[in-house]
C-alpha cells in the first residue's frame, strides 16, 4: 500500500502526545509511514518547561518508516502551525494524514485513511477524508460523504488543500452572497458562522471553520466512515481551543472499515443524523451543562 506521510501537531501535554504516539504504533501501516512532528515553542515561561518534556519524549519515538521532527523557535499557536506545517509537507509529498495531539485513534485508522486517499485520489470533488464521526444514534452507510471538510483526524491531497481560504472575511462574505448561511450552520443547528465570525475579530483562531467554510462553498465533500475510528481526548478540558465536552466522547471501531467507491454527493439521512446531534451538542440536558461548568471549574484550577 502507499502510504501518506503523517504530520502530527504538539503543544505542551505529555500524556495526551504519548496516547496519540501509541496508539498510531498499534496500526500496522505505520511502520512504512513517515511521522513529520510540528513541535510548538512555549507561549510564555510557564509553558517552557511541559513543552521541553513533549520535545524530549518525542526525540525517543519508534516504530515508524522515519520520524522528523521541527521544533518551532517561537510561539506559532495552533492555527498557524496547522496552516502552515500543513502546506509545508503537502507541497514536498502531494498527500497527507493530520492528526493533533489529542487524537487517539483505531489500529485500523491508517488502513481506512491511506485506502481512501489511494481511492479517491482523482476524484476532484473529494476534498478529504475524514476519521472521526460523532456518536449519533443513527446507523450510518460503512462510508459516506458531507459537504466541507472537517478537522479531527483527517487527509487530504495537494489539490484538495490548495482550496484553503485562509482570510475568514472573503469565506464569510461568500457565504452570505450565495444564501448559505442556513445550510453551512447545519439549518441552524449548530453556529459555525458565528465561529467564523469570532475568527476574523480575532477572538479565536481557528483554521478549522476555514477549512470546513472552504471546502463547503467550493461544493466540495469529505469522505466519513460508519464506525468512529479516532477519539477526541481533548475534551477533558485541557486543550486551548477545546473545554470539557464528553458528547463528543466515541467508541473506537474494533472493526475495519470495507472501502468501495461510491458516488460523491451528500448523504442526506447521514447529514440529518448530523443535524440532530448538533441540536442536542449546542442544547445539552441541564444536568450535562452542571456536570461540564463544575469540571471546567477543576479543570482550570488544576492549570494555575
Amino acid at each position: 500500500m502507499e502510504t501518506a506521510p503523517i504530520i502530527l501537531f504538539t503543544y505542551n501535554r505529555l500524556k495526551h502526545t504519548r496516547a496519540t504516539v501509541e496508539a498510531l504504533q498499534q496500526n500496522k501501516e505505520a511502520e512504512n509511514s513517515k511521522l513529520i512532528i510540528f513541535s510548538d515553542a512555549a507561549a510564555n515561561e510557564i509553558h517552557t518547561v511541559k513543552v521541553n518534556e513533549v520535545r524530549n519524549y518525542i526525540k525517543t519515538i519508534t516504530g515508524f518508516e522515519s520520524i522528523e521532527i521541527i521544533e518551532r523557535e517561537k510561539n506559532y499557536g495552533l492555527g498557524q502551525n496547522i496552516i502552515e506545517g500543513v502546506t509545508q509537507v503537502i507541497n514536498q509529498y502531494g498527500k497527507v494524514i493530520v492528526l493533533e495531539d489529542d487524537l487517539i485513534t483505531s489500529p485500523f485508522f491508517l488502513q481506512y485513511m491511506n485506502d481512501a486517499l489511494n481511492l479517491y485520489v482523482h476524484e476532484k470533488k473529494v476534498v478529504s477524508v475524514h476519521g472521526y464521526v460523532y456518536p449519533v444514534k443513527q446507523q450510518l452507510p460503512e462510508t459516506f460523504f458531507l459537504r466541507g471538510a472537517d478537522c479531527l483526524g483527517w487527509g487530504t491531497w495537494k489539490r484538495g488543500w490548495d482550496n484553503f481560504e485562509k482570510d475568514g472575511k472573503v469565506l464569510l462574505n461568500t457565504l452570505i452572497e450565495k444564501n448559505l448561511v442556513k445550510e453551512f450552520d447545519f439549518f441552524n443547528a449548530y453556529p459555525y458562522t458565528q465561529m467564523l465570525r469570532d475568527q476574523i475579530a480575532g477572538k479565536n483562531s481557528s483554521w478549522a471553520v476555514r477549512w470546513y467554510a472552504s471546502a463547503f462553498i467550493k461544493d466540495l465533500y469529505t469522505l466519513y466512515p460508519a464506525r468512529s475510528l479516532v477519539f477526541h481526548s481533548g475534551g477533558d478540558g485541557t486543550g486551548i481551543n477545546a473545554g470539557y465536552d464528553n458528547l463528543l466522547d466515541v467508541t473506537l471501531s474494533d472493526l475495519p472499515i470495507e472501502m468501495k467507491k461510491i458516488t460523491v454527493e451528500q448523504d442526506d439521512w447521514a447529514y440529518n443524523a448530523y443535524v440532530e446531534f448538533h441540536k442536542k451538542f449546542t442544547n445539552p440536558p441541564l444536568s450535562y451543562r452542571i456536570r461540564r461548568a463544575l469540571k471546567k471549574v477543576k479543570v482550570n484550577f488544576q492549570k494555575k
